[in-house]
């Protein structure tokens, strides 16, 4: 397998995005507006740190719950670049080309991951500066976090890419697993105030792992704390790549906007 042929590919796809950069942008100024506006929401009560003996000012849930929610909305991006490949029918030239199947895929995920990489820095960076956020924990281990949502996002990503056979249909099911995860996940609102039957089903989304993970690094954990979460949201990432790689064909037609 050749590196330099996955990083043309991939080079190629961060021109594109260079281009046109306004779905990104608007996927990371978006969030810190809507932080802005629930964080008092959660400040006005003892729900975002219960049970931590530290004081909260809402910023502990809004920062990392609006966080959470808007990465699951780039894990359709993986399969946008597919999709774009049909429709510009470039998709052919690429299979006839000497990178292997393998290739040309690992090309494809490196712009997803780079982008999900810089929403997720940006977000928890600036919920730092501008709403108080403080992260009590150890700053790597919330990195190790962000890293592992990232590796499990792109990897959804894929297992979407392998299943959607319309750009539509892609759009669809990401747009409807995000708010599905982010609710049942306690990114919309915490776990301890949904109702019973989305409290047992919780831990069996990646969202509620992140979270999990993100709270108790803010609270004052550190990779003691986070390495349960690490690991559950590696592992969702091995299950989804696995199911991509069995169900992904590269002949497959897939129908694009053009």
């Amino acid at each position: 397998m050749s590196p330099w042929r996955s990083w043309a590919i991939a080079r190629h796809d961060l021109r594109i995005l260079r281009s046109d950069p306004v779905f990104l942008v608007t996927m990371t100024v978006m969030p810190l507006i809507v932080m802005a506006f629930i964080k008092p929401a959660f400040g006005a009560t003892t729900v975002p740190l219960a049970g931590a003996g530290v004081a909260a000012n809402g910023a502990e849930h809004a920062v990392p719950g609006v966080t959470v929610m808007f990465a699951f909305f780039l894990v359709g991006n993986v399969g946008f670049g597919v999709f774009r490949e049909h429709g510009w029918n470039t998709w052919e030239r690429l299979r006839a080309s000497r990178a292997t199947s393998a290739e040309v895929m690992a090309g494809k995920v490196v712009v997803p991951l780079l982008t999900l990489a810089l929403q997720l820095a940006v977000l928890i960076g600036l919920g730092g500066l501008l709403f108080d956020l403080n992260v009590r924990g150890s700053m790597p281990a919330m990195i190790a976090v962000a890293a592992a949502l990232a590796l499990c996002l792109v990897c959804l990503g894929l297992l979407l890419l392998a299943l959607a056979r319309s750009i539509l249909q892609l759009n669809a099911v990401s747009n409807l697993g995000t708010m599905l995860f982010a609710g049942l996940g306690g990114a919309i609102a915490p776990i301890a105030v949904l109702p019973g039957w989305a409290r047992a089903v919780a831990p069996a989304t990646p969202s509620y792992w992140a979270m999990r993970g993100f709270r108790d690094v803010i609270a004052g954990g550190g990779f003691a704390q986070a390495a349960l979460p690490i690991a559950v949201l590696l592992g969702f990432a091995t299950i989804f790549a696995i199911v991509a790689g069995l169900r992904f064909r590269f002949d497959d037609v897939k129908v694009s906007f053009a």
